[in-house]
């Protein structure tokens, strides 16, 4: 019995161990399979999703190339190597315009159209025809005559200096009065050939330089360089104040423009006059002609400034310096430029200043408005032209922090 018994419960013990391990083998079978079917949809997951990858990453190499091309300017605009370049590139042009436009007007200045009075009521006309007939040959037909009833009339016109020279007939020959003073080039071309055609026509001719040069400046270039000092330093000293003084609000900028103006024309007309003695000026006139220059040559630069930025001095330089200059009057006479340069250089501040000046001293009873219009003038518009647009001041110090109260 007791064999049985224990046989019994070995056999069910088995029975139940054979039970577990078919449950085992149906449970195990049951997570391989499962594993197997997560195996396998990995897998094809893995499978499927591998070509897109492949496909994602060819457009990000692709369009990594792509911006690598498209930003190599970008990149370089942003470096400063590219201002550099463009500075290079513009000084380059610069140099040959400022050389072209000074060889243009100075090189070989020729009469083109030269004011002169005639004085009609004289009795020996025919010589003095005879004489003018030459001197038309000798420059070209290149005299523009004004008629006048009496000699004190054209002498009248002359300290106007509407004409640069008189022509009369006396002592049976001719009388050729110039004014060194209103243009030394153009005296000096009409003595020249009217000596020569004298000779040549038989006819006596008598040269008088009504006007002449003060001895201290035989060429009549004191007047060019004095004005082309205040224009050059008048927007040298804008353009110090932009960069070395950039916390200027606009109308402390104004304000310090004005003192170096004031103050720079003051050392120009005191070394000139009484350290060097080369000119005799009228200082207060002289001095407020070349304040008023300077400050003109300044507030251009800071209209340029708020127009352009940092490429200011590139229409400043071409305005005043490149045009303005060479066609003042100062180191070559009006009527001896190109007809263009003639004709533009007296509505620049550069012209304008030469002729206030030459004026002030060498005809200081007949001074004209028209030079200190055309400085006023380029004053207002670029004072209004800084002043509406300084928003755009490269400068100036934030506001004050109003304060609270508690």
């Amino acid at each position: 019995m007791a064999d049985d018994e224990s046989g019994e419960d070995a056999g069910g013990g088995d029975a139940g161990g054979g039970r577990g391990d078919a449950n085992e083998g149906k449970g195990g079978g049951r997570g391989d399979a499962s594993e197997d079917r997560g195996g396998g949809k990995g897998d094809a997951s893995e499978d499927r999703g591998a070509p897109d990858a492949g496909r994602g990453r060819g457009r990000a190499d692709a369009g990594k190339g792509g911006a690598d091309r498209l930003s190599r300017w970008t990149r370089f605009k942003h470096t400063p190597f590219f201002p550099a370049t463009v500075i290079v590139l513009l000084i380059s042009a610069g140099a040959g315009l400022f050389a072209g436009s000074y060889t243009f007007a100075f090189a070989n200045p020729t009469p083109r159209n030269i004011p002169t009075a005639i004085v009609i009521t004289d009795d020996d006309s025919a010589v003095r025809n005879q004489f003018l007939t030459g001197m038309e040959k000798a420059l070209n037909a290149s005299l523009k005559l004004h008629p006048y009833p009496s000699y004190a009339k054209a002498r009248w016109s002359l300290e106007e200096q509407r004409v640069f020279a008189i022509l009369r007939a006396r002592d049976h020959g001719v009388e050729l009065d110039v004014a060194g003073a209103a243009g030394a080039t153009v005296a000096q071309v009409l003595s020249q050939a009217g000596g020569k055609v004298g000779r040549a026509s038989g006819v006596p001719v008598t040269v008088r330089d009504l006007k002449p040069l003060q001895p201290g400046d035989p060429r009549g270039l004191a007047v060019f360089y004095i004005s082309l000092a205040a224009t050059i330093i008048g927007f040298l000293g804008a353009i110090q104040l932009s960069v070395n003084a950039a916390g200027l609000n606009p109308a402390e900028r104004i304000g310090f423009n004005v003192a170096y103006a004031v103050l720079g024309a003051f050392s120009i007309a005191a070394i000139v006059d009484w350290g060097l003695r080369a000119l005799r000026l009228p200082f207060a006139e002289s001095w407020a002609i070349l304040a008023l220059t300077m400050f003109t040559s300044g507030l251009v630069f800071s209209m340029f400034n708020v127009l352009f930025g940092r490429w200011a001095l590139l229409p400043t330089w071409g305005v005043m310096v490149i045009l303005g200059n060479p066609s003042s009057g100062g180191a070559v006479s009006w009527p001896l430029l190109p007809s263009l340069l003639g004709t533009i250089g007296r509505w620049l501040p550069p012209g304008a200043s030469v002729n206030a000046q030459h004026t002030a001293i060498y005809f200081p009873h007949h001074q004209h408005p028209f030079p200190f219009l055309v400085l006023g003038g380029w004053c207002v518009v670029s004072a209004v032209v800084f002043w509406t647009w300084r928003h755009r001041h490269p400068g100036g110090r934030p506001p004050r922090a109003t304060p609270t109260r508690c």
